[in-house]
């Protein structure tokens, strides 16, 4: 069987409750992301750096200088979160934070030049990641999976 052939599998079995976990799609999401948070720690130039870190540090490069709530609505990365994340890239140099000269009480994270570096030391090796984690797909399913993620992402509806 080549790369490009799909391998039709059998139906899971489901115990005798009629419930597989390990066939149900949030298990199987989470098994994925698991495999892609070991390859990116493994494959990560700094081994200190976690995927959730360099997202908010993605995101402060595109966004510019931002508050904590614009850093929620950009990684996805609930408030309680960001907020660890926030203090621990600070602990590493990586960031600074500021008052808001409009708003004295609004915090502004800012990405500093040691943090600037650090992304673009990870750049190359993000891209490798990405293909490490989608290695075993083909063209066609890697452009299917990340169709399907995002519109399994896509909370337009609000169904939940």
């Amino acid at each position: 069987m080549t790369a490009n052939d799909t391998e039709i599998l059998p139906e899971p079995q489901a115990p005798e409750n009629g419930y597989n976990v390990t066939e149900q799609v949030g298990h199987l999401l989470r098994k994925a992301y698991q495999r892609h948070l070991s390859i990116f720690q493994t494959n990560a130039n700094d081994p200190d750096l976690t995927s959730v870190q360099f997202v908010t540090l993605c995101a402060l490069h595109d966004l510019g200088p931002s508050s904590q709530v614009e850093l929620v609505k950009a990684t996805s990365v609930d408030q309680a979160t960001i907020r660890g994340i926030v203090e621990r890239l600070k602990a590493r140099g990586l960031i600074d934070l500021s008052k808001d000269t409009a708003d004295g009480r609004k915090v502004v994270i800012s990405l500093v030049p040691k943090g600037e570096a650090l992304l673009e030391e990870m750049y190359p090796r993000a891209h490798l990641i990405s293909e490490k984690t989608v290695s075993r797909l083909n063209p066609a399913e890697r452009i299917a999976l990340l169709y399907l993620l995002r519109k399994i992402a896509d909370d337009e509806d609000g169904d939940q």
